[in-house]
């Protein structure tokens, strides 16, 4: 009877183990999630205003310094066979209300060293 009952509870946990990748686990976004279209539209000396309409507000705004705005997004993936968890972030710095320097995770385009009044 003992060894019915720990074969039972072998067989058991072997199918309760077998079945673990039929669990749906959902992935978590966090953050900004910018397009590298819309990356590309960044011109060196754009206002505020301007970055705020072509990316959105920023996840993160520097406490001690409001020139610099930070755009994280983070997906952290809940089943492996969909891919990496990943992280991306772009920092913007701003010298009198204008865009000095943009460095991240993203390439700028040929025409950001290029003003819009141009």
């Amino acid at each position: 009877m003992k060894f019915k009952n720990t074969l039972l509870v072998c067989i058991t946990t072997l199918m309760l183990f077998s079945c673990s990748d039929w669990i749906f686990r959902i992935d978590i976004p966090q953050g900004n999630f910018l397009d590298k279209k819309d990356v590309e539209k960044l011109r060196i000396e754009m206002t505020k205003e301007q970055v705020e309409f072509v990316l959105g507000k920023p996840v993160v705004a520097d406490s001690f310094d409001h020139d610099t705005w930070y755009y994280l997004y983070q997906m952290k993936r809940g089943m492996k066979k969909r891919g990496e968890d990943f992280r991306k972030e772009l920092i913007i710095k701003f010298v009198d209300g204008k865009v000095s320097e943009v460095v991240g995770d993203f390439e700028l385009s040929e025409e950001f060293s290029t003003p819009l009044d141009q």
